[in-house]
């Protein structure tokens, strides 16, 4: 169904109306002025963006007749709260309306779940945020919409940081001719990587070998950052001795490494 990009939930995209800007917003007047069948049409001929929204959604293993019902309701949406006054194309109003309806029944049908307070404040600031677009005919910042709500901005990105769709770390997010990148690939860690996971177990167990005063005097030297003379001065032996014992220490571990 969704490979032929004809019929989806029993509606031949193939056949629907395509209309001009110009007649768009003639249609939008009598919509207003309560048009039903003006309404009909309308929506008929935009449903070719909801067909080009849910597309970006494919990945998710949601079933497509079920994302194009929620993308027309969020068309509908956007039809009803739309302003002809703002000198703005209906498309450009209506497809983040139809993204925002469907990443809310995504979220809502999420297996992750997150506490309800924060889903409350996400969902306010995500009622805001629609208000602010219908006021102003532009995407608001989330300091807008946290003076919007009376919130401090960090409990607004907190809460919507909280139900954000997942992705899987094998995700593409880039393909060229050659191999495809993976989310994996972006955010992996360079740092805490599996050979330097073994070294440090590897350590660890060569220090327990140690005697207890060795050990004591690599840990402040080596992990607290101390001077030999620093340590010379806590354990009340000469810097000299510390340094012995340190070299001894050192030798026998690089054995056992």
């Amino acid at each position: 169904m969704m490979a032929s990009k004809v019929e989806i939930c029993g509606v031949n995209t193939s056949k629907l109306p395509v209309y001009k800007d110009a007649e768009m917003k003639e249609m939008i007047e009598k919509i207003k002025g309560g048009d039903s069948e003006t309404r009909d049409e309308f929506i008929r001929g935009n449903l070719r963006l909801v067909l080009s929204v849910i597309q970006r959604f494919n990945n998710r293993g949601e079933n497509p007749d079920d994302l194009f019902q929620v993308g027309c309701i969020g068309l509908i949406k956007a039809l009803d709260n739309f302003d002809t006054k703002h000198e703005v194309r209906f498309s450009t109003y209506a497809v983040p309306m139809i993204i925002g309806e469907i990443r809310r029944y995504l979220r809502d049908n999420n297996a992750i779940r997150v506490s309800r307070s924060l889903r409350d404040t996400a969902y306010k600031a995500l009622q805001a945020k629609e208000k602010l677009i219908k006021l102003h005919q532009k995407e608001p910042t989330v300091a807008e919409i946290a003076k919007e709500l009376g919130l401090p901005r960090e409990d607004v990105v907190l809460a919507l940081d909280s139900i954000q769709d997942p992705i899987s770390l094998f995700e593409p997010v880039f393909h060229d001719d050659g191999d495809a990148i993976y989310v994996m690939d972006q955010v992996k860690d360079t740092k805490n990587t599996d050979a330097k996971w073994v070294e440090d177990i590897t350590l660890s167990e060569a220090m327990k070998k140690l005697a207890p005063r060795e050990r004591h005097i690599l840990t402040m030297r080596f992990f607290d950052g101390k001077t030999q003379m620093e340590v010379a001065e806590e354990i009340g032996i000469s810097q000299a001795q510390v340094s012995r014992l340190e070299k001894n220490a050192l030798k026998y571990m690089r054995k056992y490494v």
